[in-house]
């Protein structure tokens, strides 16, 4: 009689849940003036770009009545409201809306308006004005916005730092991407205060205090477990971060996910610890100390001055 196989048996699994995770006070402040709206106004409610990146999320503001366009161009006439997203917009928009007399609410991030705030100051005062980020990204593309054309250049490495030709190093200053790693920014930052040291630097840091302490936490986090699982949208900065902050602390194998489905335990075989975090934009419950009001429109009486 013939034995049968032996199954391989596999380790207990120890997870290391990371805390904080998961949505931020911005992001819930942008998903909550969505959702207010429709529950106020009623559906549509237009939204431009994703409200916060993360497809989820998208999806069910989408089943709640929400349309989501790229351009105000795609939004018929209407006395719906139009909300701008999480990650701020060129000051081109409102004015188009404003031209359009369309009803207009902004969700931009209050730390990224922050960053709006810092570039214009620095630009009434005759600098120029360096931003370190990644192009394209719509936080980016909604900061260059908020000056005339020249007056920002982008900065995405310290090669970059290397090749840029201000027009008078004396009158210099920095910004950057709030969704950016704090490692990432700090060699950019290093390089540009040897090249420039009387560059005038942001009042606090622009990396956000979710992107800062999220990452803080996986740093100490990945050496003591065997993989790293980051629950997040594969197009959102801070979420693909966090990948990348895992990495480089010393953890084997670090996956981006959206869902636990997508989790493909193959790779990382028989492990007997994981780590489990989560992006600013994905859709977990959790408590900060933090609370951004929503714009004024949509707040109850109660928040009446």
């Amino acid at each position: 009689m013939m034995e049968a196989p032996a199954t391989e048996e596999k380790p207990a699994l120890k997870v290391l849940l990371c805390s904080p995770r998961g949505f931020c006070a911005g992001v819930v402040r942008a998903i909550d003036t969505v959702e207010q709206a429709l529950a106020r106004y009623g559906a549509p409610v237009y939204v431009r770009h994703e409200i916060v990146h993360n497809r989820y999320v998208v999806e069910s503001l989408k089943a709640k009545g929400a349309v989501f366009v790229e351009e105000l161009d795609e939004i018929p006439d209407t006395d719906a409201p139009v909300i701008f997203s999480a990650h701020g917009v060129p000051k081109s928009i409102p004015a188009e809306a404003q031209k359009r007399n369309l009803f207009a609410l902004d969700a931009t991030c209050p730390l990224v308006t922050k960053v709006h705030r810092e570039a214009e100051i620095h630009n009434k005062r005759g600098r120029d004005i360096v931003l370190i980020g990644h192009a394209d990204h719509p936080e980016v593309v909604g900061t260059v916005g908020q000056l005339p054309a020249g007056a920002i250049t982008l900065v995405q490495s310290v090669d970059e730092v290397a090749r840029f030709v201000p027009r008078d190093p004396a009158r210099l200053a920095y910004v950057t991407q709030t969704t950016l790693s704090v490692d990432d920014t700090a060699g950019i930052v290093t390089a540009l205060k040897a090249r420039f040291p009387h560059i005038h630097g942001p009042h606090k840091e622009d990396i956000c205090y979710a992107t800062t302490n999220r990452q803080e936490v996986v740093k100490k986090v990945a050496p003591m477990v065997e993989a790293m699982v980051v629950v997040g949208s594969p197009n959102s900065s801070n979420t693909q971060r966090l990948k990348e902050v895992a990495e480089r602390a010393g953890c084997p194998r670090a996956a981006l996910v959206q869902r636990a489905g997508d989790i493909d335990w193959s790779v990382f075989g028989s492990i007997a610890s994981l780590g489990v975090t989560a992006g600013a934009s994905a859709p977990e419950v959790l408590v900060e100390d933090m609370f951004f009001p929503l714009p004024r429109v949509l707040r109850g009486p109660e928040a009446a001055e």
